[in-house]
């Protein structure tokens, strides 16, 4: 059974095919379709297929998902078209008689209000009405939205949001990624929606807790409104219209609507998702990796 992974150059493609392939999933029966084939030069150099397949070209996606079972779908990162680019890749996917997508969601994509929400929703109901069986894996906040910027949490003694006491059920890329690959290769998940999250939602305030117990260093928690915090981070080189994405997320968080606590993520992966004090550690660790 060949199962291909799109955006695999990406952060989570890269760790889903190193899942699968810690799973036992031979490499030969691994489509690694990406934009640019040069830049995962080291899967191919493990026997992963690469194909290219980029959202923009539907020639190269029918090209790519060309005797694939299983698809992947990695929501793209380019806001404002990804539906037409979604679209293309589920078309190519049902021509190419696909027998399962798989689609990286948001929480509650269908229902919320969150900011990021609008394209996934309207992906899965593309993905729907294509009639292939589907996976929806709904993920919520990757914890290394936080531990990548610890840099700057150490620098100026705090971690800026505008996130009130809400909580976010962060996990790191690994375990959604390890929960894809349990979709991709296991059964019983055609036509299943999964809310997934980790085990243990922090809040903000208790994230700056753990960064300063680890480095001995102060770091708190900083709330400010949404303006100002969507200022501060076009202030750090942020495209505004990201900025006010990421402080209306935020806001989001702080009306609970990160908050996952269906036990999907753990039940997928098999084991309890990592704890946040796990997370915080290998980010410090590749911090004085790099400085």
């Amino acid at each position: 059974m060949t199962v291909a992974v799109t955006g695999a150059s990406g952060q989570l493609g890269r760790l889903v095919i190193r899942a699968l392939l810690d799973r036992g999933v031979p490499a030969g029966e691994i489509v690694a379709a990406v934009r640019s084939p040069e830049k995962v030069a080291d899967l191919a150099s493990l026997g992963v297929r690469v194909r290219e397949a980029d959202y923009d070209k539907p020639e190269t996606l029918a090209e790519a998902f060309a005797g694939v079972d299983r698809l992947l779908l990695i929501s793209g990162s380019e806001v404002g078209v990804r539906v037409a680019q979604h679209t293309n890749a589920v078309n190519a996917a049902v021509a190419a008689g696909v027998s399962l997508i798989a689609y990286t969601s948001a929480p509650y994509a269908d229902t919320t209000d969150l900011p990021i929400a609008p394209e996934h929703k309207a992906t899965e109901e593309v993905i729907r009405v294509s009639g292939v069986p589907f996976t929806f894996l709904r993920n919520s906040w990757y914890v290394e939205n936080y531990t990548d910027n610890l840099a700057s949490a150490l620098q100026y003694g705090a971690i800026l949001g505008a996130a009130g006491d809400g909580k976010v059920s962060a996990a790191p890329r690994a375990d959604f990624a390890a929960a894809a690959a349990a979709v991709l290769r296991g059964e019983g998940h055609d036509n299943k929606v999964y809310e997934l999250g980790g085990d243990q939602p922090f809040t903000l305030t208790e994230l700056a807790a753990e960064v300063a117990r680890q480095s001995g260093r102060e770091v708190v928690y900083r709330d400010l409104p949404q303006e100002e915090y969507a200022q501060a981070l076009i202030a750090v080189g942020l495209p505004d219209g990201y900025a006010h994405v990421l402080a209306g997320s935020d806001v989001s968080l702080k009306e609970g609507k990160l908050l996952v606590e269906t036990g999907d993520l753990s039940r997928l992966i098999g084991r309890p998702t990592t704890p946040l004090a796990d997370s915080v550690a290998e980010g410090l660790a590749r911090l004085a990796h790099l400085s």
